[in-house]
């Protein structure tokens, strides 16, 4: 009995140690338990006519890329059909419950793919709930389409490409012609589907871009909650995306202007800041409408906003940042706003070989647009502290001939060209040249 007793303890000493070793391993996923396309462990496994295991998200991307073949086998595919294999499903399953100790998360059960069909009887009975002003009845079709995204982008695009951006749209200008305020749930819901179903084709997009429904999209940037305002900027701006031909509607709207300032002055989140910059950066491209909303902008104090958020903005803010103040310094008022912030030179020459290739393009056009602005002011002025001069002070000259060298677009290279001209004719007055290698390069390139 004692010589049983102490080997019996002796067997759960000796198992200890390899038990401890054994948490700190890292375990394989088995092969067969993998898609032998993503090499992942298939969260749902579905098996084509050729009788080979795939996972369901990369099979199907397999096919939508236009591949009509088996990538295993080879064999081209006499149906599409994906039968989802239960077995090998229940069996890795139950693989991640047996390995859960070596922190393997168990893969949940997979919804069933919403179809065609489904998306299509929903819109059908949101239309009619819509014709009918059964609010309720929406907001529950629309949670439904909701959740349906959540569960997979196979959704998503089943859903998007079965006509429900156009019902949406449709309800949305329905119930925002009501009251906004009644309907707040409802269309707030909305404009949270509709974030990721752009486009929307010419009838959702007529619908979306009426004046009832920008009113609507208005009112949440201005008084909706922080997650309604974010919607509201991302739809306005896919919308604007689409047609900038849009903009002209918004321009009668009161608070437009200012609320998309304010989503950039007070930020509520990357997503929200980058989607209303892209808005004001449609809102004020290149044309005989936009033009009149450039001075808009600059009345709400967005030059100095954009400049502030350029110090410290990463590359994408960055980039959207630079090509709203490209715009806005097409128009003289302008100008003059972004030359009387004592920032501006020295934020642009920082951006440039920092951020980006366009970051950098956008930062020469628009230090282009500001020297021939301070080509009107008198060489006087210049000497005393103009942008020519602070922009020598901050190095730009060398930056400049470095951008030359390392090559840009034609457009590009024209304009710092033009740069570097005056540049040296400054430097030429001044009296401030460092070296004679910078100007022995510039005038080679010419």
């Amino acid at each position: 009995m004692i010589l049983s007793w102490r080997s019996r303890r002796n067997s759960k000493k000796s198992k200890i140690p390899s038990q401890e070793i054994n948490s700190d391993m890292e375990i394989s996923n088995p092969r067969h338990f993998c898609c032998p396309i993503s090499l992942d462990l298939m969260k749902d496994p579905v098996t084509l006519s050729t009788g080979i295991t795939y996972d369901r998200e990369s099979i199907e991307k397999w096919i939508e890329d236009g591949n009509l073949t088996c990538p295993v086998t080879n064999q081209v595919l006499a149906s599409y059909d994906q039968i989802p294999n239960h077995s090998i499903r229940k069996m890795i399953q139950d693989w991640c419950v047996e390995n859960r100790s070596y922190g393997v998360e168990r893969i949940p059960t997979p919804r069933v793919p919403v179809t065609p069909y489904d998306v299509s009887e929903t819109c059908k009975r949101v239309n009619d709930a819509t014709r009918r002003g059964e609010q309720k009845k929406c907001r529950e079709l629309v949670r439904k389409i909701k959740n349906w995204g959540k569960e997979s982008e196979r959704n998503k695009r089943c859903i998007v490409a079965n006509g429900s951006g156009c019902v949406l749209s449709a309800c949305f200008e329905s119930f925002a012609s009501v009251s906004v305020g009644r309907d707040e749930g409802l269309l707030g819901e909305i404009l949270s589907v509709l974030v990721w179903m752009f486009p929307l084709g010419e009838e959702g997009q007529s619908k979306l871009a009426s004046v009832r429904s920008l009113n609507c999209l208005v009112w949440f940037l201005k008084s909706g909650d922080l997650s309604a305002r974010q919607n509201a900027a991302l739809v306005l701006k896919n919308l604007l995306a689409l047609d900038q031909k849009h903009a002209s509607a918004l321009v009668a709207i009161e608070g437009v202007f200012a609320a998309l300032v304010k989503l950039i002055k007070e930020p509520i989140c990357p997503t929200a800041t980058k989607a209303s910059l892209m808005a004001i950066f449609y809102m004020t491209s290149p044309s005989s409408l936009n033009e009149k909303m450039i001075p808009m902008f600059v009345e709400m104090g967005l030059v100095s906003v954009i400049i502030e958020i350029l110090v410290d903005g990463d590359k994408s803010i960055s980039e959207k940042a630079l090509g709203v103040l490209d715009h806005i310094c097409d128009c003289k008022e302008g100008r003059e706003k972004a030359y009387e912030n004592a920032l501006i030179v020295a934020v642009l020459i920082k951006k440039i070989l920092r951020v980006s290739g366009l970051a950098s393009e956008l930062s020469v056009s628009i230090l282009w647009k500001l020297f021939k602005n301070s080509k009107n002011r008198s060489e006087d002025e210049d000497a005393e502290g103009g942008v020519v001069v602070e922009a020598l002070q901050v190095g730009a000259f060398q930056k400049l001939l470095v951008l030359l060298q390392v090559g840009c677009g034609d457009s590009t290279k024209e304009k710092l060209k033009e740069l570097l001209k005056l540049l040296n004719l400054c430097r030429v007055r001044l009296d401030c040249f460092d070296s004679t290698a910078d100007f022995k390069y510039l005038k080679r390139s010419y």
